[in-house]
């Protein structure tokens, strides 16, 4: 297969559980939805503490060389530490003369920030119409680094903690280090509160911790030919489906694949 072109290796954002310590499928991924802020213990963490979800949090980061603040907000404070760049619509004009302009990071000096345009992830219209990219922790911001050349940092190790990308945090747990920064960042003047914030949280259904979007190496398999010779079989009606109300899934998967 290998040598057929059908399985081959690539660097991708995969579900990671970090009580497992493995990549998990998106079908061993279970769906915990949140309608504000809750509370909740998380696996690797300590039993006897509960962390915040379903909340938006605001804070700034500094134009460099100026007296100018740029507001975002995320569901994951933690993953600010591996952050590369604010995007912004590039026809929005709170925004035009801070195109290229660049940032600086309050517990990372010498990280490379800047503010870029982006079109495709930002919509002007929602929040503060400016979005912290984390290219390493985030499928849209993956792409959207993709799009725009911009560093992939990993803030995480394969059990939770924060990694040597994550400065002064490095060593916590990941949930840990999001209470800490938070504090670190009122220290600073930089937070602008929290707002409630409807989201649907993956679960491993192994293991209940909460999944991480994770960078890893991993092997694919190529399905692209089998799926298209799966779909022409039902088409051309060689192969049935029973109840035919369930063609419709058929088609979702293997042409969506």
């Amino acid at each position: 297969m290998y040598e057929k072109g059908l399985i081959y290796r690539a660097t991708r954002l995969v579900n990671w559980s970090c009580a497992l310590r493995t990549a998990i499928s998106d079908l061993e991924v279970e769906y915990l939805d949140i309608t504000g802020p809750t509370k909740l213990a998380v696996p690797g963490h300590d039993p006897n503490r509960k962390y915040e979800f379903g909340t938006l949090t605001h804070f700034t980061y500094k134009v460099k060389g100026t007296d100018e603040f740029i507001e975002v907000a995320t569901t994951r404070l933690e993953t600010m530490l591996g952050d590369v760049a604010v995007a912004v619509h590039p026809l929005d004009p709170r925004y035009t003369h801070l195109h290229g302009k660049e940032l600086e990071h309050p517990f990372i000096p010498d990280r490379k920030m800047k503010i870029i345009t982006d079109d495709i992830l930002v919509d002007m219209a929602y929040g503060t119409g400016a979005v912290k990219i984390t290219p390493a922790h985030d499928p849209n911001d993956y792409q959207c680094g993709k799009r725009n050349n911009l560093e992939q940092i990993n803030i995480l190790d394969e059990n939770g903690k924060i990694n040597h990308n994550g400065g002064e945090f490095a060593g916590k747990a990941r949930f840990d280090a999001r209470v800490d920064i938070y504090k670190a960042l009122e220290k600073l003047g930089q937070i602008k509160g929290k707002t409630p914030n409807p989201m649907r949280l993956g679960i491993c259904s192994k293991s209940n911790d909460i999944i991480e979007p994770f960078l890893k190496p991993q092997w694919y398999v190529d399905c692209k030919d089998m799926a298209k010779r799966s779909v022409d079989a039902v088409r051309n009606k060689e192969l049935k489906i029973i109840p035919e109300m369930h063609e419709k899934t058929w088609f979702n998967w293997l042409e969506n694949i």
